[in-house]
This record gives C-alpha cells, sequence and structure tokens, in this order.
C-alpha cells in the first residue's frame, strides 16, 4: 500500500484500539472505548463497503426468542443457560433503544407471532407454554407467551397463533446510520474495502495484515467479525447464511408484527407496505455454512412457495430484491466475549440474535479490552 507520511502517521501508528468489522458489535465497541477513555485513538477496519456480515442485511427483528425455539435451546441448554439467553437478549434490546432512541431506529412494538404448519408440533409447543412462561416470569414479570386467532388469514396454518407481547421491529438501515453517526462524531476513524488477513501476537503490541500485504501494530485488537470469525480465530463459530427476499409495495397490505415458523428457520415481516421474508437454512446446513453471499434457488424457491401458499395467497405481489447475510453460529448459543491472546479480545458468535444481543456484546467486548 503507497501511504504518504501524512496517511501513515494519521490512520496507521500510535493506535490505541484496533476493531476488526464495523457492524453491530465494532461500532458498540468503538462506542464504549470512547466513552470511557475519551482521548484514545481507535480506529475501525472494515472489508467491505458497508458493513459485511448481517448487520445492514438482517430482518430487522427486536426479538428475544419464539416459544419453539426456546423449546428447541432447552434441549441443548440447561433452564438456567436458556434463562441467561433470554435475559442477555433483552439486556441488548433495551441497550439498543437506550443508546439510539426509538425514532431514530423507528422501533414498533407490534409484539410477535410464531406460526405452525403442524399440528403435531403445534400441540408439543402449546402443552409447553405454560412452563416457559413460568421460567420467563421472574424476568418479564407477566406471562411472554399467549394464544391469539388468525387475525391475519394466513392459510395452512393450524391451530391459533402464539404471541410474544415484548417483541418489535426496527428499521436496520436506520439502526446503522446512527451508530455511525455516533461512533464518528466521538472521533472514532472508520476505513473501509481493508480486509483484515492475520492478526499476530508480536513483541509488545500486536501485527495486523492486511489483503494487499501491507502491516501495522496497535496496543490492542479486537475482532468483531462475527460470522467471518474463523478467518482470523480459532474459535468455535461456524458461517451461517440467511437469505431473503422483500416484495414490491403491496396496496392495502394489513400484515403488522414479526412472524416466525418452523422454529424461527422461516421469519417475516411488514416494511413500508412490503414483506420481508427470510430464511431456510434448513433446507441444507452443510451448504449454508458459507460465507459466499450468492442466493440459491433451492431457498428462495422455497420461500417464495411458502409467500405464495401461506403469506400472500390470493395477493397479487412481484419480488423486488433479494439478498444474504452472514451470520455467526455455533453448538452453544452464548456469544464469546473473551482475550484470545496477548492484547487481542473477540466479541463474535451472535447466533442470529446480532440487533438483540450487538450493543451488549460490544459493550462486553470493549469492558474486557479495558
Amino acid at each position: 500500500m503507497n501511504l504518504s507520511y501524512w496517511e501513515q502517521s494519521k490512520w496507521f501508528t500510535k493506535i490505541d484500539y484496533l476493531i476488526v468489522g464495523s457492524g453491530i458489535v465494532g461500532l458498540n465497541t468503538a462506542l464504549t472505548l470512547k466513552e470511557k477513555h475519551p482521548e484514545a485513538k481507535v480506529l475501525i477496519i472494515e472489508k467491505g463497503i458497508l458493513p459485511s456480515g448481517a448487520s445492514t442485511k438482517n430482518a430487522g427483528f427486536a426479538c428475544f426468542g419464539s416459544l419453539s425455539e426456546i423449546c428447541s435451546d432447552l434441549l441443548t441448554h440447561s433452564e438456567e443457560e436458556v434463562l441467561e439467553l433470554v435475559i442477555k437478549r433483552q439486556e441488548g434490546l433495551s441497550l439498543l433503544r437506550k443508546n439510539l432512541g426509538d425514532k431514530a431506529i423507528d422501533y414498533q412494538e407490534y409484539g410477535s407471532y410464531e406460526l405452525f404448519t403442524d399440528k403435531g408440533f403445534y400441540d408439543k409447543t402449546m402443552a409447553k407454554m405454560h412452563h416457559i412462561n413460568t421460567m420467563l416470569k421472574p424476568v418479564f414479570k407477566e406471562n411472554v407467551f399467549s394464544e391469539t386467532k388468525n387475525i391475519f388469514s394466513f392459510e395452512k396454518i393450524h391451530g391459533n397463533y402464539i404471541r410474544n407481547q415484548f417483541e418489535g421491529q426496527i428499521d436496520t438501515g436506520k439502526m446503522m446510520q446512527k451508530l455511525l453517526q455516533l461512533v464518528l462524531s466521538k472521533g472514532v476513524m472508520i476505513l473501509n474495502n481493508l480486509k483484515v488477513t492475520a492478526i499476530k501476537k508480536g513483541g509488545n503490541q500486536p501485527e495486523i495484515t492486511l489483503e494487499n500485504g501491507f502491516t501495522f501494530n496497535a496496543k490492542k485488537v479486537l475482532v468483531a467479525t462475527n460470522g467471518f470469525a474463523s478467518e482470523l480465530l480459532n474459535e468455535n463459530v461456524v458461517p451461517a447464511r440467511a437469505q431473503v427476499l422483500i416484495t414490491k409495495p403491496i396496496k392495502g397490505l394489513h400484515i403488522r408484527g414479526t412472524f416466525h415458523f418452523d422454529e424461527g428457520y422461516y421469519y417475516f415481516r411488514n416494511i413500508n407496505n412490503r414483506i420481508l421474508f427470510g430464511g431456510g437454512r434448513n433446507l441444507d446446513f452443510e451448504a449454508e455454512k458459507t460465507t459466499e453471499m450468492q442466493t440459491t434457488e433451492k431457498i428462495q424457491n422455497q420461500l417464495e412457495a411458502y409467500l405464495s401458499e401461506i403469506i400472500l395467497p390470493q395477493t397479487n405481489y412481484k419480488v423486488d430484491m433479494r439478498w444474504t447475510g452472514i451470520m455467526g453460529v455455533g453448538n452453544q448459543k452464548k456469544a464469546i466475549v473473551k482475550q484470545v491472546a496477548p492484547n487481542i479480545y473477540c466479541g463474535v458468535r451472535l447466533g442470529g440474535m446480532g440487533v438483540a444481543i450487538g450493543s451488549l456484546v460490544g459493550k462486553e467486548l470493549a469492558d474486557i479490552a479495558l
């Protein structure tokens, strides 16, 4: 990289904190560092024009888990672990709203609804609702989940909906714009289109290598790349591609809220008189363990089929856009926030709950680095 003296001295020397990744976690990490250490030189390196993982590509669900997701988590986690996950997600959402304000992120608490396309699965999940409500009552002080009728005229749905009164939705683009404005106003520097390919322990300071071969040092390095973490770290994080489509505006659209079905593997919502619909990773888990950003015909066809058969039956609509985002998952749902080497730290594996826990993970990452 051909740098001038001014470029070298301004951006790449005497760096107190280098953050890799400018998504929800990276930006919240920078905010916390600047709040507690205002004079620190904080630099964020981002490999894309915009955050490359899921921060600007997610569906904007301000959620902490559908009933069937929580039931599923209880098969691989203890009740105490699942309760801790829910508490972290709720704390993270509260922190997001406090930091940015509901108006800035267009927060709407329409509630969320879980739908069931299989009667046996519906009956099995309903049987556990009382137990889950009892488990969560110390956190929310009242029942989280309740039954409600099919008020949106979806088809091929068995039984009633299960409503979560405490969940909402946000505008992901507005959230990220507000975060960027805040970070820049604090004096944080952000450099885009630079990919970090290696981080070495070095001597007193870690050494960072960029894709073009340029190397430099920082006092501390904080990795916030989530689904791309395995490219830099030896941690239990697997990339998980999420595929999404959105319709063109639909006249008279009456659907309001966030919706899940099939244990949360499918999800949809209203946004500006459109339906945003994503999911289908469970159709081919192995193929979706990728950092490739292309959509696939198999999953997109299934999304369109469900859109026509379940969500918008007898409705004229056209698909406007399709895209993908990369999440970070693992065999445990708890995020990895820790020191991985001298002066090197990470906050990764958000498990598809980046909107919910991203703010909190960023704060925790900054706290351990401080």
